[in-house]
């Protein structure tokens, strides 16, 4: 799990390798990973748009840049969260994923919320890696 907090706002993000969706014989692996924005602080915020930092196992790296989470743009009040799942493909069995949301608070104020860094893995080759 990979957590931060930027202005009162809490990301954390947990990630899953999918078996039934991936094809190693193929470089084809599919991985899950669930957010949940949870707003810790005094203001409403409400999530603009998305910039992720996706490198894979090769170090080969993709940026994404897109408006909101899903289709979505939403307010979060304050105590409130926000949660959501989706996926990234890698064609190697391991990679790491980090970025930010643009937020904006009710007062009209802009920011980033960190998304701290996080691990795609196959789970032997997560295990593999902690035990080097």
């Amino acid at each position: 799990m990979s957590t931060a907090v930027t202005e009162g706002v809490l990301v954390e993000v947990t990630s899953a390798y999918i078996p039934a969706r991936s094809s190693p014989e193929e470089s084809a692996y599919f991985f899950a990973y669930t957010v949940r924005i949870a707003n810790g602080s005094a203001a409403s915020v409400q999530l603009v748009s998305r910039h992720w930092i996706i490198t894979d196992g090769r170090g080969r790296v993709e940026e994404v840049r897109g408006p909101g989470v899903i289709g979505q743009q939403p307010v979060i009040r304050p105590g409130e969260a926000f949660q959501y799942t989706s996926a990234c493909p890698l064609t190697t069995s391991h990679g790491t994923m980090c970025g930010s949301y643009q937020m904006l608070r009710d007062d009209g104020a802009r920011f980033d919320a960190e998304i701290a860094p996080f691990e795609l893995a196959v789970p032997s080759e997560s295990r593999a890696r902690l035990m080097n």
